[in-house]
């Protein structure tokens, strides 16, 4: 099974990746609380498109080790960077679902550009999740607060509910089936619970505001303007403005989970980025 382990880690993590194709490298790079499972609709359309496309789980998630810690965005950052590094990778594409958005901006912030010619941020919470006095569309603290409560409390029943809210179920049967969130569960709940929960507060809490003037490649942003998990208005409208050579995309009525929901839109977007 093909592993990379990151030696430069405080603790020794090894990286589950898998590695299709051939042409320029993609990397996918998976949210929270799934794995790289969660780009089944991707891999198969970058392949056949002519380029290679690498998705791996993040460190206490999928297959990959889970060490106690850290979690931080620059611990992730450099699982990127080891995969980047031991593919011995060059004129790659970074692609950040969610949470991943922070690996791809923390990883321009850390290592640069050098070995990366695009970026891609596809639901992504960059730049801020939670709400302050200067980002009052965001989330409240106490929701965030009640989110970790629930994690340590029960987790597996808070995770059982999280991905209705994803894909916002209700308004998507037609294009949701209730064993996509069955599957969903069943990645979700074999995760770490402490990597899950020291994932949240990552996400949760770093503002990336000031980094994004980092973020020197082309980079597409796609957003569902009824994501309901993350506001379109504290993520993509924000990043668009604060990403000096972007293209923004805005997918009507998509949840946040729109890789499933609308996967031959995103799809559509993503390879022409890729191409151009």
């Amino acid at each position: 099974m093909p592993f990379i382990t990151n030696k430069s880690a405080k603790e020794q993590v090894d990286i589950f990746y898998e590695d299709y194709g051939s042409g320029q490298p993609v990397i996918l790079i998976h949210g929270w609380p799934l794995s790289r499972k969660t780009w089944e609709q991707q891999v198969w359309k970058i392949v056949e498109s002519g380029f290679r496309c690498i998705s791996y789980d993040r460190r206490g998630f999928g297959t990959s080790s889970s060490p106690w810690g850290p979690y931080d965005y620059s611990a992730l950052a450099s699982d990127l960077n080891t995969i980047i590094d031991g593919l011995k990778l060059e004129d790659a594409v970074i692609v950040g679902f969610s949470m991943g958005g922070g690996e791809v901006v923390r990883y321009l912030t850390d290592y640069g550009s050098n070995k990366v010619a695009k970026a891609a941020l596809i639901s992504s919470i960059i730049p801020l999740v939670k709400k302050k006095d200067d980002n009052p569309e965001g989330v409240p603290e106490s929701d965030l607060e009640g989110i970790i409560d629930a994690l340590q409390n029960d987790r597996v029943g808070f995770l059982k509910e999280f991905s209705k809210g994803f894909y916002n179920f209700a308004d998507n049967k037609d294009k949701v089936s209730q064993a996509q969130l069955d599957y969903d569960f069943t990645i979700a709940s074999f995760a770490s619970p402490r990597a899950t929960i020291q994932t949240a507060l990552a996400w949760m809490h770093t503002d990336f505001r000031p980094e994004l003037k980092n973020v020197n490649v082309p980079t597409l942003i796609v957003h569902g303007d009824a994501d309901q998990t993350v506001p379109i208005t504290t993520s993509a409208e924000q990043a668009a403005k604060g990403i000096k050579d972007n293209t923004y995309e805005v997918i009507k009525g998509a949840p946040h989970g729109l890789n499933i929901t609308h996967a031959d839109e995103l799809n559509e977007i993503l390879i022409k980025f890729l191409k151009s």
